[in-house]
């Protein structure tokens, strides 16, 4: 197997991604079950911070691009999508669908997954410039 094949930014996003995940699901959990916080103040809680992290993992190892002061300002701008849509989908599953609030929000991921790879790229690796930004 040609694993040079395999070293790919979306590869390498979703490495990131899998790393993050266990990062906030780890902070969801010891947040939502050991200091018995509401699950969906845990997940926002967990999501800011892994946020951050995220932000670091992408820029070094996704991207292999270096983070700037610019960059990490506008770096939220593509978890916007990402929070809202797994917000209404943790939600939905735990209110509606009576999945656990443990699980739910690893179901959440597996939509939001696409979406944050096309949004992030644009922004980190400066496709994406806000228009504002665009003036002289």
């Amino acid at each position: 197997m040609n694993f040079a094949k395999l070293n790919t930014e979306f590869t390498r996003f979703v490495v990131v991604g899998v790393i993050n995940t266990l990062t906030y699901y780890s902070i969801y959990l010891i947040l939502h079950n050991l200091f018995s916080l509401p699950y969906l103040a845990a997940h926002v809680i967990g999501f800011f911070i892994s946020l951050n992290i995220s932000f670091f993992l992408n820029c070094y190892v996704t991207y292999k691009i270096k983070p700037t002061l610019k960059k990490y300002l506008y770096f939220p701008l593509t978890q916007v999508v990402n929070m809202s849509v797994s917000t209404f989908l943790i939600f939905i599953f735990v209110e509606w669908l009576r999945i656990n609030s443990n699980i739910a929000p690893f179901a959440a991921v597996l939509f939001t997954v696409p979406i944050t790879f096309v949004i992030s790229g644009k922004i980190l690796k400066g496709t994406a410039a806000p228009k504002f930004a665009k003036r002289r």
